[in-house]
């Protein structure tokens, strides 16, 4: 972790444009590391018997409509499990990591919250209706499954830069 805080310093150094360059090469890592806790926790969690049995019950509510075909409501669970917890461990190494920031996480987690449960209520309606798309169009079901959480999880990271480099603007107080 010293060899990044030397980094962090050294970008500091040449200017603001550097350090949201290097900010944003951070946030791809930490992406990465959430695609990957959200991809272990997609394909995993549908695999516990009991869930496994949702995934032949229709669920339809407000915008949300996952029938048998598109996985249920067992798809409904497990993909929008995936997604939070995946957002949980990114807000928490974005604050520490990316940013480096001090800001007070009894401010910035709810508004956090409130921007991740748009982005959830959108990813939960698009997921499935992209999904059934690919899988009307010939494409399988586990690889049309991740193809439309990818999709969304893209648009994901496009829009949490912007907002996590806002919501953390607050650095760390540095002791001398």
């Amino acid at each position: 972790m010293a060899k990044l805080k030397d980094i962090d310093k050294k970008a500091e150094e040449k200017g603001k444009g550097l350090v949201t360059l290097w900010q944003f090469v951070k946030f791809i890592f930490v992406s990465l590391i959430a695609f990957v806790v959200q991809f272990l926790l997609l394909n995993t969690l549908g695999l516990i018997p009991a869930v496994k049995e949702l995934y032949s019950v229709d669920f339809k509510w407000w915008i949300f409509t996952c029938e048998v075909a598109a996985g249920g409501l067992g798809y409904f669970i497990v993909n929008n499990t995936a997604n939070i917890s995946a957002q949980i461990v990114s807000f928490f190494v974005n604050r520490e990591k990316t940013f480096n920031s001090g800001a007070n996480v009894a401010i910035t987690l709810p508004i956090y919250l409130v921007f991740t449960i748009c982005l959830i209520v959108f990813s939960a309606w698009f997921n499935p209706f992209f999904k059934d798309f690919l899988v009307s169009k010939g494409l399988g079901d586990v690889p049309a499954s991740n193809a439309s959480t990818m999709l969304c999880c893209t648009i994901q990271f496009f829009l949490y830069f912007p907002v996590d480099k806002i919501l953390f603007r607050k650095p760390k107080e540095t002791l001398i």
